[in-house]
């Protein structure tokens, strides 16, 4: 046996041996930290119509995803980025105002729709919020980690939606993650149910 070949059958061993048995390609898995953010139920916007301190103002997000705008009047927020909410509101405002020096700007100020659950085989079960993004193994954290229970190895994630509406499931391993597999250590999206068997 060729030294090559030695060292290639110890890493197909040790691969083998990290309890990394799920074949999943979670490469394909969206990173939300890679996208605009994507407004949501309960978020804080800002609206700014520059010279325009009437038509500026605070907006929260209502539970049918809207905000209402004076002029405009209702207006759907949840579901678009900030860039399209503010072209929208552009477009919109043009109608009646026709100063091109009107320029709209839309913040995020309070991100309140981040929300994901955690459930099974953990201390403290219940639906999460965040300001910023957390991975499987920060979500089972704020948890309060695992009970004595809990199948490290059969975690799984409910996410929405494929193309005919259906959640779908992540399979996640977490010892395999501790045991430096990354790449399951997943951004979770809001809405992604987190279970612990």
């Amino acid at each position: 046996m060729t030294m090559r070949t030695a060292c290639v059958t110890a890493v197909l061993l040790l691969a083998s041996c990290g309890g990394g048995t799920i074949n999943y390609d979670y490469s394909n898995e969206p990173d939300p930290r890679n996208n605009e953010f994507v407004i949501g139920e309960a978020d804080r916007l800002h609206v700014t119509v520059w010279k325009n301190p009437d038509l500026s103002g605070d907006h929260t997000v209502r539970p049918d995803g809207t905000i209402t705008l004076p002029l405009i009047g209702d207006l759907k927020a949840a579901k678009q980025t900030p860039t399209a909410l503010r072209a929208e509101i552009t477009k919109k405002l043009s109608q009646f105002i026709r100063d091109e020096a009107a320029v709209v700007t839309v913040e995020v100020t309070e991100v309140n729709s981040y929300r994901f659950s955690v459930s099974g085989e953990v201390t403290s079960r219940g639906v999460f919020t965040s300001k910023h993004y957390v991975t499987v193994v920060e979500a089972i954290s704020l948890a309060g980690g695992f009970t004595r229970f809990a199948k490290k190895n059969e975690i799984s994630i409910s996410r929405c939606c494929d193309a005919s509406g259906n959640r779908r499931r992540i399979p996640i391993d977490y010892d395999a993650i501790t045991g430096g597999q990354s790449e399951m250590n997943i951004v979770l999206v809001a809405g992604d149910e987190v279970h612990v068997p």
